[in-house]
Formats: structure tokens, C-alpha cells, sequence
């Protein structure tokens, strides 16, 4: 009865967040539009006062049909249930900057993106992990001074700073550009074996960089964590009663001090969309982050709305996913009886 009880409280748990979801996803997407409606003008005011920088103009009934077409002469509120039924429905809006669907103009750049944000997160995980507990199991060395340094600077360094760092080395140092992420032969080229392993051999750059500070911080959070389980009651009792200090280090405040991994999962999620935009821009990536710097400058609505959304429905999947992670994972998580934690 009791691991029935235990399954009914997690699916009630499961369903109360995922009703909750509707609500939030809703509000979320109302905010989002407003804000991106807040700026003075349109995406075609935009266009015209690109055109008039250049010298060149549109005539007030072309204006006016431009507009009509975009539908941009329709009321904020009507436009705002035409862009939520089409996400309803699966269609991401039109793009008037690239004049395609959003979902072509994305579809290319979200495979990339997502490599290097999964990339990303095998580094930070591979690197501040095993320093993490280093640091916390011989507090006070000259290892953990060294690896405190480290970390401060990798927090202190903004990550655009360092891709500007490594651009002027290599081209100092190797006379090449570390920019990009594929050779210039598979530019504009569809996705194939080829160019897959010349995103590869390009992909330290780019994975280095944004891994850099998520890694120092990380690195931080695990031994403040495991250097606080270290000093609980529990563990003098395990080393007491004879229990292996490498034993007891894993099985218990490691697991207790993990927590941080785990509820990074929320944060994790929608830098596969987003990923690092100033980055991108500065090394040239062709992902996701350019699109959308580029979105809000000309107020491409359909555009940014509909990465934003997709971004938030990702943190919402996250936190929900890093909860339940965490309830499995750490026995002081426990659920009510309504459900909540």
C-alpha cells in the first residue's frame, strides 16, 4: 500500500505542476508580447527609418499596404490572439525580417545551438565536479587557493571579453581566425557528415569560452555545499563507526551536496535556444543568439515572441524536471499531501 500511496502522491504531484504550466505559459506569453510592443513604432517603422538613413523612402500608400499586409494596422490585443492560436497550432509566426516562417529561420540554427549548449554543459560538469570536491576535501591547501583564484577569475571575466582574448591571439599568434564554427567551404551548406566534423574540430573555441564562468561558479557552489555536509553530525558518525573515508564521502555528502547540478537543469534548458548571444555574435557562431539580438532590434515581433516563449516553456520544463530530480534524489525533499513541497 505504501509505494502505492508513494506513486499516487508523486502522479498528483506531477499533474498539479503540469496544470500550473497553463496558467504561467499564458501570463508569460501576454508579458512577452506587451513588452516587445512597448518600443515606439513597428518593425516597418523600423525598415523606414533604415531606408531614410540610406537616402531612400516609401510612399504613404505603400506604407499603408505594407502595413495592412503585416497586419500591424490591427489592434495590440487582436494581434496578440493571432500569434497565440498559431502557437496552438504549432505555427511559430512569420518573420518580416528574414520574410520567412520562423520556424525556417530558426530550424537551421537550433542544431547548432544545441550542440554547443550540450557540449557546454558535459565541460562545465566534467571540469568543476572533480575540482569541486578537491577543493572541499583539502580546504585551505595551496591546490585550493590556486583553484579559488582560478574560479574568481573565471567569474570576474565576462565571456565576450575572453572570445575578444582568444580572437587576437590566434590571429597573433597562428595569423588565423578562431571565429566560426565551420570551415568556409560549408557555409550556407546543408548538414552533412563533413561538415558535422568541422563543427567538431571548431567547437573547443566557443564551448571554452561560455563553459568558462558556469564552470567557475559551479566549481564554487559544490565545495561551499559539500564543505558544509562535511561538517554535519552525520559524517563524524560514519568516520566513527569505522566507515572509509572515501566511502563515506560518496555515499552520503556528496549526494547530499549535488543538489546545485541538478537544479541547474532550469537554468540549462533554454540556452539551447538562446545560447550565448553576445558570444555568438562576437565569434560569428551561426546559432540561435544572433536571430534574436537581431529580432529585437527591429521589433521583428512574431520573431522574438516566439523565442521567448520557447525559452520560458523550456525553464518550465527545467525547473519542473531539476524538482523532481531533486525529490528522487536528496531524502529531505519530501511532498505533501496536496502535492507541493
Amino acid at each position: 500500500m505504501a509505494p502505492y500511496s508513494g506513486s499516487m502522491l508523486l502522479l498528483r504531484y506531477v499533474l498539479r505542476r503540469i496544470l500550473l504550466m497553463i496558467p504561467t505559459l499564458v501570463a508569460i506569453s501576454i508579458v512577452t508580447f506587451i513588452i516587445i510592443q512597448l518600443p515606439p513604432g513597428d518593425f516597418l517603422s523600423s525598415q523606414i527609418e533604415e531606408l531614410r538613413a540610406q537616402g531612400e523612402g516609401l510612399q504613404g500608400e505603400k506604407i499603408a499596404y505594407l502595413r495592412e499586409l503585416y497586419g500591424l494596422d490591427k489592434p495590440m490585443w487582436l494581434q496578440y490572439l493571432s500569434w497565440a492560436w498559431g502557437l496552438l497550432h504549432g505555427d511559430l509566426g512569420y518573420s518580416f525580417e528574414y520574410d520567412r516562417p520562423v520556424s525556417e529561420v530558426i530550424g537551421d540554427r537550433i542544431f547548432l545551438t544545441f550542440v554547443i549548449s550540450f557540449a557546454t554543459v558535459l565541460f562545465t560538469w566534467a571540469v568543476s565536479f572533480p575540482i569541486g570536491v578537491y577543493s572541499a576535501t583539502h580546504k585551505y591547501s595551496w591546490g585550493d587557493h590556486g583553484l579559488t583564484l582560478l574560479g574568481f577569475l573565471g567569474l570576474a571575466t565576462p565571456n565576450f571579453l575572453l572570445a575578444l582574448v582568444l580572437l587576437y591571439l590566434g590571429n597573433v599568434w597562428f595569423g588565423t581566425s578562431i571565429g566560426g564554427l565551420v570551415d568556409p567551404e560549408y557555409l550556407d551548406q546543408p548538414m552533412s557528415w563533413g561538415k558535422f566534423l568541422s563543427v567538431l574540430e571548431h567547437l573547443w573555441v566557443p564551448v571554452l569560452v561560455i563553459g568558462t564562468s558556469g564552470t567557475a561558479g559551479m566549481i564554487r557552489r559544490l565545495r561551499a555545499n559539500l564543505l558544509d555536509e562535511l561538517q554535519k553530525p552525520y559524517v563524524v558518525t560514519a568516520r566513527a563507526k569505522g566507515l572509509p573515508r572515501g566511502r563515506a564521502l560518496v555515499k552520503y555528502p556528496l549526494r547530499m551536496a549535488l543538489n546545485p547540478f541538478i537544479a541547474d537543469i532550469g537554468n540549462l534548458l533554454p540556452e539551447f535556444i538562446s545560447g550565448s548571444a553576445l558570444v555568438a555574435v562576437v565569434l560569428s557562431l551561426p546559432t540561435t543568439g544572433p536571430v534574436l539580438v537581431r529580432a529585437l532590434q527591429t521589433q521583428d515581433m512574431y520573431l522574438a515572441g516566439s523565442f521567448l516563449m520557447l525559452e520560458s516553456f523550456l525553464v518550465v520544463i527545467g525547473v519542473l524536471v531539476s524538482d523532481l530530480l531533486l525529490a528522487w534524489l536528496d531524502p529531505r525533499i519530501r511532498f505533501g499531501r496536496g502535492g507541493g513541497r
